[in-house]
């Protein structure tokens, strides 16, 4: 049985229902998902995970917004609910799937090792979707990482940008950088590349990729759109909206 340990960082998101009810209704084996979620929460919000607090499949930690200390800490903790499944899916909370996207990821990562990489890696900023707007809202060509620029503090900005040639491509492609709002592989990663809780936020890509490698894990783009991400988070209580320092 391919298990799939899905792990969410989510800070009073209101895309986080939405994006667990498509995830699930897309996914060709939903039985086969573990979903272990950083739920940042806040008592006032009018939404909460209490339809899947009694699904076996969830591994939820609930922490108020205030104790919160940032997403790659909320990250850090997600990981430490792994237990053993075959593969890990890293995402955002605000996420949209392709039908049967469990599969499709599996058989991109087994074509993957069978041509010589024994620990491949689906990552990259993937195309975009509108939830005000939404299936029509979504972009259809799959995207890669590109450098942008460096930042004050000297990490690499990126950016997406549409595959070169994509309709004609038969497999994934390989990628320079990581990113951490999608992540598909092997679900060892989830205990051999974690995430470090003392980074805030920038940076945290460009350590994960350098880890990942040093780990014996080669990264790739997507060469077709299997799930897609809001980029704007309009509207949206940021953490660093609730802790000033």
């Amino acid at each position: 049985m391919n298990t799939i340990f899905v792990q969410i960082a989510s800070f009073r998101d209101p895309q986080l229902n939405p994006t667990l009810e498509d995830m699930i209704a897309n996914a060709k084996y939903p039985e086969n998902l573990r979903i272990g979620i950083c739920n940042q929460y806040n008592p006032e919000d009018d939404f909460n995970l209490d339809e899947y607090k009694d699904d076996d499949r969830f591994r939820i930690d609930d922490i108020i917004d205030t104790d919160s200390k940032g997403v790659c800490w909320a990250r850090h903790m997600v990981q430490q609910r792994y237990s053993g499944e075959t593969y890990t899916l890293q995402i955002d909370s605000h996420m949209r799937f392709e039908k049967n996207w469990d599969d499709e990821m599996i058989q991109m990562i087994k074509d993957l090792q069978d041509k010589g990489h024994k620990k491949p890696l689906l990552t990259g900023y993937v195309s975009s979707f509108d939830p005000d707007n939404d299936p029509k809202g979504r972009t259809q060509e799959p995207w890669r990482m590109t450098f942008d620029r460096f930042t004050p503090e000297g990490c690499v900005f990126f950016l997406p940008e549409t595959i070169p040639g994509w309709k004609e491509l038969k497999e994934p492609i390989t990628a320079r950088f990581y990113s951490a709002h999608f992540c598909f592989t092997l679900g060892q990663f989830a205990t051999e590349v974690q995430h470090d809780p003392n980074y805030y936020f920038h940076g945290e890509e460009i350590s994960i990729a350098v880890r990942s490698y040093t780990h014996g894990y080669d990264l790739f783009h997507p060469h077709k759109v299997l799930i897609w991400h809001e980029y704007t988070r309009k509207n949206r209580t940021k953490h660093w909206d609730v802790d000033k320092e």
